[in-house]
């Protein structure tokens, strides 16, 4: 194996195997995430012995579980990568997540599930050392592009995992627990060939009790001039930004008449949408308008594609707005390259730590929020019936976004 902090032979070599390695580790995190959301809700009734119904209430609490988790874990796995390097924590984590998913496989309880979740939500903070990892060997010009494609990654493996989950399911429930168990076995195996060390030894700092909770991190973080208003925009983009696929099959179920086969290809879309927007336009934009102006632009064409959606006018114009939308998910490697180059080398894996803590909060607020929302509104809460009042609210955030982002700007340049 190269070692990419000596210079030895083939180091282009060794970045691209590292490089494509932290792709593939991004790709099976999801993929193992979506390959189990078909097979969760069977597992959950065979294991409690209850209905459909309340199998969803205990998965909403074993996804809340996982987000919870994440939070605290974020800045633990950031901090500890930027004391002990990327490589190690990268491996272990890919060895939890198999052991997470065995124990998933062998569970006789619902207690097992939850263990396991909690494990999961524990090293599934990944995204923070790889965005790490990715900061270390990129250059500040070029780190939107590969935070483009870590989001790209991670988009390709939703879309992949449900229809995979949904083909092994046929052979068993058990069975796709022991194929994502599998596909991190061979992706630790994988890396443990090819991934070298990015965090030089004299770049490595001390780890200190503050770093390691998210109230110290933060509070560190904040004080930076115009980190902590970017960190505000960045979890605003992330809730604005999951609005839609959190209440897409409820409102065009209700408000058009639609399929689940419908709601199936349309998603279908976002889907493919949203990789387009990561691999193909972010790399395009950024280059032209730079990383904070790319983050506005995504968010101001997600409030274009929100208002569209609340007003109910048609199924054709939500289909256009549908990619439209994925704009939104522009804007979080935009704000996440904006937020790279606003730390030093030292504290790379802390502000991605942050990153994913946040996408841990936003994954328990918008899942919450969003379809309570809808519901209330669509039974004409306040005397107001607007089934559209979830994209409503997801374009005034994103609206708030853009005005912190501009007031960071401001901030970074006195």
């Amino acid at each position: 194996m190269v070692d990419l902090d000596t210079g030895t032979p083939g180091p282009r070599a060794a970045t691209r195997h590292a490089l494509n390695f932290i792709l593939i580790t991004i790709a099976l995190d999801a993929l193992g995430l979506g390959l189990l959301a078909p097979v969760i809700p069977r597992l959950i009734v065979h294991l409690t012995g209850e209905g459909l119904a309340r199998a969803a209430e205990y998965g909403g609490w074993l996804t809340a579980t996982f987000a919870a988790v994440q939070f605290v874990a974020g800045p633990v796995l950031g901090s500890l990568s930027d004391r002990y390097g990327r490589r190690p924590v990268l491996l272990i984590s890919l060895g939890a997540f198999g052991v997470s998913y065995v124990l998933m496989a062998l569970a006789p309880s619902l207690a097992w599930l939850f263990a396991a979740q909690v494990l999961t939500g524990i090293f599934g903070a990944t995204p923070a050392t790889a965005g790490a990892f990715v900061a270390d060997l990129t250059p500040p010009a070029e780190r939107a592009r590969h935070f483009g494609m870590l989001a790209a990654a991670f988009g390709v493996g939703l879309i992949i995992g449900p229809a995979l989950g949904g083909a092994l399911i046929a052979y068993g429930e058990r069975v796709p627990f022991l194929a994502a168990a599998g596909l991190s076995l061979v992706n630790l195996v994988y890396g443990l060939r090819v991934l070298p060390e990015s965090l030089r030894p004299q770049l490595r700092r001390e780890l200190s009790w503050q770093r390691l909770h998210p109230v110290g991190l933060f509070t560190e973080l904040g004080a930076i001039k115009g980190v902590g208003l970017l960190l505000a925009a960045m979890l605003l983009q992330r809730i604005a930004s999951s609005t839609l696929p959190a209440t897409w099959p409820y409102f065009t179920m209700q408000q058009y008449g639609w399929s689940a086969r419908e709601v199936g290809y349309s998603l279908a879309l976002f889907g493919i949408a949203t990789v387009a927007s990561q691999v193909w336009l972010l790399r395009r934009v950024e280059r032209r308008l730079g990383a904070r102006y790319t983050a506005a632009l995504g968010l101001a064409l997600l409030i274009v594609a929100c208002v569209g959606l609340a007003s109910g006018i048609g199924p054709l114009l939500a289909v256009l707005s549908v990619p439209l939308s994925t704009m939104g998910f522009m804007a979080g490697p935009a704000l996440a390259s904006a937020l790279s180059v606003s730390v030093g080398t030292d504290q790379q894996g802390a502000i991605q730590g942050a990153i994913a803590s946040l996408q841990g909060v936003a994954a328990v607020i918008t899942p919450l929020v969003m379809p309570w929302l809808f519901s209330r509104f669509s039974a004409g809460a306040f005397g107001i019936t607007l089934p559209g009042a979830p994209y409503l609210l997801a374009a005034a955030l994103a609206a708030i976004a853009i005005v912190l982002i501009a007031r960071a700007a401001g901030k970074s340049q006195r």
